[in-house]
């Protein structure tokens, strides 16, 4: 035997991993490369959320996997509060931030119901949802989206929601800020018999609708709102998130996530009951995207004359005149110093786009205007 490994599971790069080459050509300007590749929020989050963080005593014992009773009645206050839900037989448990969640799953889903095998999931979005599929060793079987980028659940393949172990939606989305229409969608999962799970991160910057829109506006049987703090109160780094619906589907997932020593760290839970309880901070972070999304476009339709603000979440979706995201991402770091994501990153159907990242500081929003400005110039003047 010659002791070799038979090759299995191979991960992929990471997507983002893959803009290295790119980044090296935007740091070569004047005051470095400016990032719009990633969502990670640059501003702070509210000083109640740090107090709490550093004072809560809460970092000797074990916390509760499903969250300590206040974490779980302050996400409950927030939806009811903010969004008028209503979510009288629901039930709620928190999470290590939500990506984890999402990769997770499908493997948890699969024990539960070993007849079925397959992740439906927008075909154009974040990838994690495709690498959950992946991870569970199931089949991740993309559903198309319409020219709004919302998903066609008439193209679903009834052999395929007869496997579904869940449907994926995700609106406001990532990237391109669609909003979907959950009412049907909710019904769809019902009527197929396929778990509808709805990560709604972006909730709170949902431009085209005040409040925004929750699955859970339709009931809690058989779907899945998952929310996030990283994007509402810029807490990325702390990892708190919950979800809350179906009550016999949260009990089974919060027991098998307490096997698998899944808990949320007793400090960031007082970190985030603080940030559920307090709007004001969101309110104003509200203003402060929506300037920088303006700012962005104005920059932007340099490149894609049409680029729009989207229905909701962080975002600008540019279109490359001829078709191909990596080329314009080449292009605009080459001309501006500006990192942006190809659409290829979030699947086939956004190979001709780019994603624009509205997370950095109003300063380096200030240098990429002075620098398109001398690009423009540049051009004039050739």
């Amino acid at each position: 035997m010659g002791g070799g490994v038979v090759p299995g599971f191979v991960p992929p790069p990471y997507p983002y991993d893959r803009l290295d080459p790119l980044r090296a050509v935007a740091e070569r300007f004047d005051g470095g490369c400016v990032d719009l590749s990633v969502g990670a929020p640059c501003d702070p989050p509210p000083p109640a959320v740090v107090a709490a963080l550093s004072a809560s005593s809460a970092e000797r014992g074990y916390p509760a996997s499903p969250g300590s009773a206040a974490y779980r009645e302050a996400a409950m206050g927030w939806l009811a509060r903010r969004f008028g839900v209503d979510a009288a037989g629901a039930a709620v448990a928190g999470c290590v931030g939500t990506k984890e969640f999402v990769a997770s799953l499908p493997h948890y889903l699969k024990l539960r119901d070993p007849s079925r095998d397959t992740v439906l999931y927008p075909a154009l979005s974040y990838p994690s949802y495709a690498m959950g599929a992946a991870l569970a060793d199931c089949r991740a079987v993309p559903v198309p989206v319409d020219d709004h980028w919302r998903l066609d659940l008439d193209a679903v393949d009834p052999d395929d929601a007869a496997r579904a172990l869940c449907l994926w939606v995700n609106t406001p989305g990532n990237p391109a800020g669609g909003l979907e229409d959950l009412a049907a969608i909710a019904q769809w999962g019902r009527d197929h018999r396929v778990l509808v799970f709805c990560d709604e991160c972006y909730i709170e910057f949902s431009w085209g609708a005040d409040p925004g829109a929750s699955i859970l506006h339709h009931g809690a049987q058989g779907v899945m709102a998952v929310h996030s703090l990283s994007k509402r109160s810029n807490m990325a780094g702390i990892r708190a998130g919950f979800y809350v619906g179906d009550p016999e589907l949260v009990g089974y997932l919060s027991e098998v996530r307490k096997h698998a020593g899944m808990m949320i760290p007793g400090p960031a839970q007082a970190a985030a009951v603080a940030a559920l309880r307090n709007d004001a901070h969101v309110d104003a972070q509200r203003v402060v995207y929506t300037s920088r999304l303006n700012r962005l476009r104005e920059i932007f339709s340099a490149y894609d004359p049409l680029v729009a603000l989207p229905g909701g979440g962080l975002y600008l979706w540019a279109a490359s005149t001829d078709g191909d995201g990596w080329a314009l991402a080449r292009q605009v770091a080459e001309e501006v110093g500006a990192l942006v994501s190809p659409g290829e990153f979030y699947g086939p159907a956004g190979a001709g786009h780019i994603r624009v990242a509205a997370v950095v500081p109003d300063a380096r929003i200030d240098l990429l205007e002075q620098r398109m400005a001398a690009c423009r110039s540049d051009t004039v003047g050739q």
